[in-house]
């Protein structure tokens, strides 16, 4: 055990030191408190057989009663992955990662194999599925995101996949039945421009024992404040306000959604009635 590597990566992850780790550490730890965001990627192909491999390790991820509600679509080519660049906010990084995965919450497959035997499927209009198939996506996705990571890869997850999901929809020609729940950049990360380990909120903030204590998080929550902003300077990120303002922004109305306030809406369109 490197415990050095282990006390750094632990002070990286929340800007300051918390606690001893003791024997507490393997190589695994070291891949999963190593996560950075890569928005710069080298041009490089991967190694043969980097894509089934990454696939494997998603597919070993829990899934809800062995239902495998997920699917993911790769993305290689340079016209596609400039659609999707532009649908997600016109992103560099989705052109220049040489791998690019959307991760879909996919009742299409369920639906097929019942129209297939005759059978009945109506539970799949409830919202209940369609968050059981999100969740498996997630899932999935975070397993292959550590496996690419484990091999020297850089990750990035889009979100903006959910900015326009009817135009991703066509461009990834998706029946019925299908999201795009998020979009993934693989790749090796450009040297020239290093990205860095960014500070989470404590552990006082999201770990509560036995039950849910908001007020507890106040402290927390004012020092990750100082943390954070020491992080954003040191990096010359120009980012306004603190965490809880910057946060805020994103939730304080609507519009400030950037169009995902219609996702019910959208969803529905897709095929996912939501009952």
């Amino acid at each position: 055990m490197n415990t050095s590597n282990a006390a750094d990566l632990i002070r990286l992850r929340y800007g300051t030191d918390t606690f001893n780790l003791d024997s507490l550490w393997n190589e695994t730890l070291t891949t999963m408190l190593s996560h950075r965001s890569i928005r710069a990627y080298l041009p490089d192909l991967l190694p043969p057989q980097t894509l089934e491999l990454l696939i494997a390790a998603a597919q070993s991820a829990a899934t809800s009663s062995n239902l495998q509600t997920w699917s993911v679509v790769a993305v290689e080519d340079p016209a596609r992955k400039e659609i999707l660049a532009q649908l997600a906010g016109n992103q560099a990084h989705i052109r220049q990662c040489p791998l690019f995965l959307v991760w879909l919450a996919d009742l299409a497959r369920l639906d097929h194999l019942a129209i297939q035997r005759g059978l009945p499927a109506q539970g799949l209009d409830y919202l209940e599925m369609f968050v059981t198939a999100t969740i498996d996506a997630a899932l999935a996705a975070q397993n292959a995101t550590i496996a690419a990571e484990s091999l020297g890869l850089g990750t990035v997850y889009i979100g903006g996949m959910r900015n326009h999901p009817e135009k991703v929809a066509e461009t990834l020609q998706l029946p019925p039945h299908l999201f795009a729940v998020f979009g993934l950049c693989v790749g090796y990360p450009d040297p020239e421009k290093p990205a860095a380990v960014k500070p989470r909120l404590p552990q006082a903030a999201v770990l509560h024992r036995e039950t849910y204590h908001l007020s507890q998080q106040e402290q927390a929550i004012s020092e990750y404040n100082e943390i954070i902003q020491k992080f954003y300077e040191f990096q010359q990120m120009n980012v306004a306000g603190d965490w809880v303002e910057h946060s805020l922004k994103r939730v304080a109305t609507a519009q400030a959604l950037n169009g995902r306030d219609r996702l019910k809406q959208i969803l529905q369109n897709l095929g996912f009635p939501l009952l």
